[in-house]
């Protein structure tokens, strides 16, 4: 972390002129329109053209094409993705030239300030798609929120919005503390599990981390925890925490809890034993009721009606690579899930079990070594669910595999299991396993997808 002389909000005013190395990234683009929409003069580089790109450059934000010292012109300040290091030769010119660099959660969390409302979403996982939640009963609200998620959310077309309202919608990631960077008026705790053990040095470092997050909001604010989830009530022990749960207890809950004809849950909403809404998602699981009753605390305890809740609710149909349905091929079903975390292949596995497919495929993809070594027996123990698995190579991402671990090894602990080293191998093995009434997943944080695309389009070929 750099020693910058003078806190970022002093450089949050108009005419300062913001460079963002990485620009064209998922938290990246939104902060440069948010910026912009503050009266700063917004400049930025990316590795690659995108989408976003092409679309902060209609904007009129200047985008340069690969990074170099002579990117940065005649910047204020910079402000940096979390994979640009040290070494980035525009993170290096800066601090060469003293022209100060910020963290991008550093920026985020000072523009919280501009907003009467910061609703921020945490947990180890369900954060995506609680976050899209949200966004979708305070748009039904009418509130013109702004939004930044870690995912594509299709309501937005995308993963974020830029909005004139009160209220700003995060997605808040505990990775590298990012979170305490943030000034939440409302914080959701959905669950506290063991996970980033890369950074983190164990589950009690994590409630560390979680419980400083809590802290963070003034005494005018709310805490807002899963009382199902014991990582996430010992983290709010001693608070006036709102609690949402399935389990007795609970402040917020569901009763009446059915499912329609298509397995989907159906419930009320009850807060301190009144109604407060009628909810029919339109997608699976009761992960899903949990975090639906998450985003239901979070608009109660801002003052929205259950009015909102219902209808933002009943238009969302889930996330970008959450339960994503990909098309059919030879009979089967293909779907696409982010899960990466044994909880979340948990809750995703058992809610695709119970669908009634005659089987369940699933191409499972572990992301980082660390993870896939640390939590090596809990992903052994939730592959064995389906009926069939195939495992793909680990997904690096940011680490080198120091540990000499591969999904092979995974291989060998789940019975009649089969390992595939690249993604074209993997597509090849969906492609025998296919049959007409199975459901095939492709799980992972990496790029499994691909997987089950090419499937596709060997079928469109």
């Amino acid at each position: 972390m750099l020693h910058n002389t003078k806190p970022i909000d002093s450089y949050l005013v108009p005419g300062v002129r913001a460079h963002l190395v990485g620009i064209g990234g998922v938290s990246m683009c939104p902060l440069a329109e948010v910026l912009r929409s503050k009266g700063l003069t917004v400049q930025g580089s990316d590795m690659s053209e995108s989408v976003t790109v092409k679309r902060l450059r209609d904007l009129g934000i200047s985008v340069a094409t690969g990074h170099s010292a002579e990117n940065l012109g005649d910047c204020d300040l910079v402000i940096r993705t979390a994979a640009a290091r040290d070494s980035n030769p525009e993170i290096a010119g800066a601090i060469a030239r003293g022209i100060p660099v910020y963290e991008r959660a550093q920026a985020w969390g000072a523009l919280m300030r501009h907003y009467p409302n910061a609703l921020c979403v945490a947990g180890t996982h369900g954060k995506t798609t609680t976050t899209s939640m949200c966004t979708h009963i305070f748009m039904a609200a009418e509130k013109d929120p702004t939004v930044m998620i870690g995912g594509t959310l299709p309501m937005l077309h995308s993963g974020y919005r830029v909005g004139e309202g009160d209220t700003i919608i995060l997605e808040s990631c505990e990775y590298c503390n990012s979170f305490l960077s943030f000034f939440p008026t409302v914080a959701v705790i959905l669950n506290v599990e063991a996970d980033h053990l890369d950074f983190f040095k164990d589950l009690d470092d994590i409630k560390h981390s979680f419980r400083q997050f809590a802290e963070l909001v003034p005494s005018n604010g709310c805490v807002v925890v899963n009382n199902d989830n014991e990582g996430a009530r010992s983290v709010a022990y001693g608070l006036d925490a709102f609690t949402f749960g399935l389990k007795p207890g609970a402040e917020c809950t569901a009763v009446h809890l059915n499912q329609d004809e298509a397995g989907r849950p159906v419930f009320d909403v009850t807060v301190h034993g009144e109604f407060y809404a009628h909810v029919q998602l339109h997608v699976w699981g009761e992960h899903n009721v949990l975090n639906a009753l998450a985003a239901a605390s979070a608009a109660y305890v801002l003052g929205l009606p259950g009015k909102a809740v219902e209808e933002g609710l009943s238009a969302f149909t889930g996330a970008g690579r959450r339960f994503e349905h990909k098309g059919t091929y030879n009979g089967a079903e293909i779907y696409d899930d982010y899960a990466h975390h044994p909880d979340e292949l948990h809750a995703l596995l058992t809610t695709a079990m119970g669908m009634g497919y005659k089987r369940l495929v699933v191409a499972f993809q572990p992301h980082t070594y660390s993870r896939t070594a640390k939590l090596f027996d809990r992903f052994v123990e939730e592959l064995k669910i389906p009926e069939v698995v195939v495992l793909a190579e680990i997904y690096a991402a940011r680490e080198q595999n120091t540990l000499g671990i591969s999904s092979a090894d995974l291989s060998r602990e789940v019975p009649g299991s089969v390992y595939c080293s690249t993604l074209d191998k993997t597509a090849d093995a969906l492609r025998r396993l296919a049959q007409p009434g199975d459901l095939i997943l492709t799980v992972g944080a990496g790029d499994i997808y691909r997987a089950g695309e090419k499937l596709l389009e060997h079928q469109e070929a």
